[in-house]
């Protein structure tokens, strides 16, 4: 069904999506090329949301010559007017012959409807050419659209035995500055990062992205039952920060909205912060992709709750031994199959530090 040269112009068009890894959110990465008589004649990516997409600018380019050529996409051309009007009609205005799209959009406003909007104006279509890649390259956008709630990452940075800080709460730093500068990385390509309050109280940190050049910040999410955030804070500084509480607090609620940031009550039944509750609400905010930063306490909570999807963890060339921090609060297991089981998905050396990607069994791409 596909070619050889299929295979090869839709890699480029991977590669060009890629561009836009920091930039798109809440939109997907999309690359697109036009090929006419084999050559390639246009080539663009959607840079962010309300932007042009993909298709556009490789349209652009093209100009006349793609009449009768190929487009490559790498997602389904929308089908409805969001901010841009639909791409599908953009290609069958340009007159192209052949449409060949790496995965459908799940967007149900969309999942089907670019293909067979192309169809019904006899342009031959095709899908299916490196899904796999291009859903993982969209995973959070397909997760929201899929499952209702964004993809969560926990990242981690500990020694060998496992150990993110001394047991009176020192952590600064125990990995090099190659690890932090790539853990700034994940940070950029996020919608939102998240912490707990103990994190925040421990090291007041920003949470924003410094080693890595991007034009936007992730929303700063503090998971704080009981609305302990201090005024003085730092990641207060310049807004753009959700802080999730169990339980309304008349009194500081309006002094932390009067510093720029959203209070949301999302109590469960314990008296504790909804956590599930609070990935349908970030899902409805067009959350996508979601890096928590915190420490044992949340991480433990989140991946007992079923709501982590993937592990960062970055691992140090030295001991801190038992009575140091762990990296998750799982509780006590009776037994092995209470265990969390992963699929380890990368590793490499960081500086002289190790990467291991991992993803929970259970979360789908």
């Amino acid at each position: 069904m596909f070619s050889a040269t299929d295979h090869a112009h839709m890699v480029r068009a991977l590669e060009l999506a890629e561009r836009g890894l920091f930039t798109t959110t809440p939109n997907p990465r999309v690359g697109c090329v036009v090929v006419r008589d084999g050559e390639v004649v246009g080539e663009g990516w959607h840079q962010r949301a309300g932007a042009p997409h993909a298709e556009v600018h490789a349209l652009r380019a093209a100009g006349e010559r793609a009449r009768g050529a190929t487009a490559y996409v790498s997602l389904e051309p929308c089908s409805h007017h969001g901010r841009t009007p639909p791409c599908a009609d953009a290609l069958v205005a340009a007159g192209v012959g052949r449409v060949v799209v790496a995965t459908a959009d799940p967007n149900p406003q969309v999942s089907g409807q670019g293909l067979a909007r192309l169809r019904a104006a006899g342009i031959g279509t095709a899908c299916g050419l490196l899904d796999q890649e291009a859903r993982e390259l969209n995973i959070g956008f397909v997760s929201r659209h899929e499952r209702g709630r964004p993809w969560v990452r926990v990242k981690t940075a500990a020694s060998l035995d496992g150990r993110t800080a001394l047991a009176n709460g020192a952590s600064q730093w125990i990995t090099g500055p190659a690890a932090r500068q790539d853990g700034h990385r994940w940070r950029a390509r996020s919608c939102a990062v998240m912490i707990g309050i103990g994190t925040l109280k421990a090291d007041d940190p920003r949470l924003s992205v410094r080693d890595v050049e991007t034009t936007r910040q992730p929303v700063r999410i503090v998971v704080d039952r009981y609305l302990e955030l201090p005024l003085s804070a730092r990641i207060l500084e310049g807004g753009n920060v959700l802080v999730v509480a169990a339980r309304e607090d008349a009194a500081k609620a309006p002094l932390l909205r009067q510093a720029g940031a959203e209070v949301l009550v999302l109590p469960d039944r314990e008296g504790k912060v909804d956590l599930a509750q609070l990935m349908r609400e970030l899902a409805r905010r067009e959350t996508n992709e979601i890096l928590v930063e915190s420490g044992n306490r949340l991480n433990g909570a989140l991946l007992r709750a079923g709501l982590v999807d993937e592990l960062v963890m970055y691992f140090a060339p030295h001991l801190l031994g038992d009575l140091a921090r762990g990296m998750y609060a799982l509780g006590e297991l009776t037994a092995l199959d209470q265990r969390v089981d992963l699929e380890v998905r990368d590793h490499k050396r960081i500086g002289p530090d190790l990467r291991i990607l991992a993803r929970v069994r259970s979360a789908q791409a």
